[in-house]
């Protein structure tokens, strides 16, 4: 389950809850008499007719998600959502609660009748929020009262981070964890007073002592006493919140006895048998690949570097990683990477093809490339849009026979489901291969991973290594296709700008790194979509719009789509990117930093205020914006020379530094901004006589070097130059010599001797600047007469 950083704030209230995690399925038109909500007043005719024309607006393919059909496969019930874009809440479109989304509506009702408001956030392939649906909120007698007693809301946590962020904080604080579904009882004012994740529908449900009704009903009667203390509470939770996300003051700046500490907080929790860190269930983010890797290159610890090498191999092995059809589910059940929940995220698959290609680099190890190019590959074959963009998401879920929903149903194998799909000559390879039984691993089934060594199942079955490898290739192909017979699950079409972002910052380095323009290309695609569909007046949108009203851009919209130009300026050499990344950093300063503190907020300064407004200070599975942003600003300093991009980068730092000292861990996207302060980043400049392929042997050898600290500009003679230049200036009086590509390393904008020699260049590349010792330790070690 995804776990929310906890904030130190006080608890105030006991909590009954779990903490978990979590398909539009296809149309009927509206074709069925209309019903009431139970429990709620009837609708005026005018909002009938605008659900009625939402629903036939969907076309005869619309399905209604829901148990309540009539006969004809039209919806027995339709609320509010139907009306809205996201797939989310168009799922909840037709329970029987009476939904309303987000907004003045819903609470200035709640108001007017007086009542407390429940609010409900999660998102459409969290497997939880499909099992609290489906428990509660497609239950008459639950949504019966919730109608009757609440205003309920529903939220889209992928449309609404700043929902999201504000009321996960708020549930941390009274029940120190937290996770999706996420349920808050809100007063009309928007106050939060109780709340939790995933309830069972009633007392005894999966063994709870109490029920989401029953809390309902007791909640609303508190509600209702006068003089009770659920408004204090209320009021208690937003001071306390809005304590917790005031700026605090700035500290020192990071140096390095923080990366140094860092590295020792890894190496404890480290699990030595199967990678990742030690625990019940395994993150793909818990532990932070690149930091270990630049982390070794800067110090030499080879342990750090067999710790993100085992990390890799395990995930790559285990049942997490989608052996078939390629890309990773979200995050393993168990510690051995075994069982996942299956839901996949875009922003999942882009960190580790980051990841796969930084370890590709730091070790030359070929099995690093071709995961990165597996993963690459996955999300163009099946999270692409016609229109140049990803999609967000695939469930957990999909149908099993009956057509009732099943977790992993579409990613399990039975021995029988194998032999059908490969023939019996190669059953018992991919059998033993995959650790396929008739026990299986999960509910009878089998989730693929690699269950041994593939030379081992060849010595067992008396065949080369050679031929089972080509037997396993081969099988995967019959697999899959299969496999795509089988109903898949959904997919949330959702192109969310900040997720997209990172995309185009995995394909632009995996065309770099694997010299394959196609990714490159794919890259510029995407931004191209995005810079064109996604933005306002100059503003970005939180996603590409489909329908209803577009959603403002946050923080992570802003830095991710940032990052993703910076790397595919240094891919494609095109200057237009980095005078993109200059406009869109020039919005974020202006809009969302806090000029005094430093740091970034997570919303515009002229957007909707919520109870507080929060500066993201955690590196999850996204990493936050700050973060990233600090990273941003590093580089754009290097790229363009002009301090004020390094003095806001050491601002931002210095905002975090109280967390960062207190808990490295929680920043560990931060850590790697930190490493590029505290290194001398190298400015490569490839001076090429007519087009970027002239560069070709120079960028195959910036490939096989890891130099994670530097920034690349490639500037081909023409009329782009002067442009180039304008944004680069120490472009200036370097030329192509002898009308040769010519490399120029330049540190702190001094220069090496130009070279016209890609092995030179190469040697040039692998000068590593160790990592400084730290000078408060050193004071210590001369006090004491022993040497640091």
């Amino acid at each position: 389950m995804p776990i929310r950083p906890v904030r130190p704030l006080l608890v105030l209230l006991p909590l009954f809850l779990f903490g978990c995690e979590g398909a539009l399925s296809a149309g009927a038109s509206f074709r069925g008499a209309w019903k009431d909500l139970p429990g709620a007043a009837p609708f005026e005719p005018s909002l009938i007719h605008r659900l009625q024309t939402a629903v036939a607006s969907r076309g005869p393919g619309y399905r209604p998600r829901s148990r309540h059909l009539n006969r004809d496969g039209s919806a027995v019930y339709t609320n509010r959502l139907v009306l809205e874009a996201s797939p989310y809440l168009i799922q909840h479109a037709h329970n029987p609660v009476n939904w309303y989304p987000w907004g003045d509506e819903a609470f200035e009702t709640a108001r007017s009748m007086g009542r407390p408001v429940l609010l409900s956030v999660g998102y459409s392939t969290c497997h939880w929020c499909h099992v609290m649906e489906e428990e509660s909120f497609e239950d008459e007698e639950i949504a019966g009262f919730l109608n009757a007693h609440y205003v309920a809301i529903k939220v889209d946590r992928e449309e609404r981070p700043d929902v999201d962020g504000v009321y996960m904080a708020a549930i941390q604080s009274l029940s120190r964890r937290g996770g999706w579904p996420m349920t808050v009882w809100l007063t009309p004012d928007r106050k939060p007073f109780y709340g939790g994740t995933y309830f069972p529908a009633r007392a005894g449900d999966r063994g709870s002592a109490v029920g989401f009704l029953t809390l309902l009903e007791k909640l609303a009667e508190a509600y209702r006493t006068p003089g009770n203390s659920l408004v204090r509470t209320a009021d208690e939770v937003t001071r306390t919140l809005q304590a917790d996300f005031a700026a605090s003051s700035p500290g020192d700046l990071p140096g390095p006895r923080l990366l140094r500490g860092a590295a020792e907080i890894y190496r404890a929790r480290f699990d030595p048998e199967n990678g990742g860190l030690a625990g019940p269930m395994k993150f793909p983010s818990g532990l932070p690949i690149r930091f270990l890797l630049r982390h070794h290159r800067r110090t030499g610890d080879a342990a750090l570097l067999k710790m993100a090498v085992l990390t890799l191999q395990k995930m790559t092995g285990g049942g997490i990683h989608d052996q078939v059809g390629g890309g990773f589910h979200r995050y393993s059940t168990d510690s051995r990477w075994l069982v996942p929940h299956f839901e996949k995220m875009l922003y999942d698959n882009a960190l580790i093809a980051l990841d796969a290609l930084e370890a590709y680099q730091a070790t030359g190890r070929g099995e690093f490339a071709r995961l990165a190019r597996e993963i690459l590959a996955y999300a163009q074959r099946e999270m692409s849009s016609p229109r140049g963009g990803f999609y967000s998401a695939t469930d957990a879920d999909s149908p099993g026979p009956g057509g009732r929903r099943e977790e992993g149903r579409f990613f399990t194998w039975t021995p029988e489901e194998i032999d059908a799909a490969v023939g019996k000559a190669r059953g018992d390879l991919v059998r033993d291969y995959y650790g396929v039984t008739q026990r299986g691993n999960l509910e009878g089934r089998s989730v693929l991973h690699v269950a041994m060594p593939l030379e081992d199942v060849a010595r067992r079955l008396g065949i080369s290594s050679e031929k089972a490898r080509e037997e396993v290739e081969t099988s995967k192909e019959l697999l899959e296709a299969a496999r795509r017979k089988r109903p898949p699950p959904f997919r949330d079409e959702k192109i969310l700008t900040a997720w997209n972002g990172l995309m185009i910052s995995a394909l632009s380095r995996g065309g770099l790194v694997l010299g394959e323009d196609a990714l490159t290309r794919r890259a510029a695609r995407c931004a191209d979509l995005l810079l064109q569909s996604a933005r306002r007046g100059g503003r970005l949108l939180r996603a590409v719009p489909e329908a209803g009203a577009p959603r403002a851009g946050t923080l992570s919209d802003y830095a991710f789509l940032i990052a993703g130009l910076l790397d595919l300026y240094e891919a494609s050499g095109e200057p237009r990117r980095l005078r993109q990344a200059l406009e869109l950093d020039a919005v974020l300063q202006k809009h969302f930093e806090d000029p005094v503190r430093g740091g970034f907020f997570l919303t515009a300064d002229d957007g909707e205020k919520l109870l507080a407004r929060e500066k993201p200070a955690y590196d999850g599975a996204e990493p936050s914006g700050n973060s990233v942003a600090v990273m941003n600003l590093l580089r754009l300093h290097e790229f363009t020379t002009e301090d004020r991009f390094r003095e806001r980068a050491v601002r931002a730092l210095r905002s975090q530094a109280k967390l960062l000292a207190d808990s490295p861990a929680a920043l560990s996207e931060m850590l790697l901004a930190a490493d590029f302060l505290l290194d001398t980043p190298r400015e490569i400049v490839l001076i090429v006589p007519a087009s970027r392929r002239d560069a070709a042997a120079f960028l195959t050898r910036l490939a096989s070097v890891y130099a994670p600290n530097r920034v690349l500009v490639v500037a081909a003679e023409g009329r782009d130059r002067e442009e180039q230049q304008k944004l680069v200036p120490y472009l200036a009086g370097k030329t192509a010599l002898r009308g040769k590509t010519t490399a120029y390393v330049c540190e702190k904008r001094v220069c090496r001797l130009p070279t016209t020699d890609p092995v030179a260049f190469g040697r040039l590349l692998e000068k590593v600047e160790p990592l400084p010792a730290d000078p408060l330790a050193r004071r210590r070690a001369e006090s004491t007469g022993r040497s640091e």
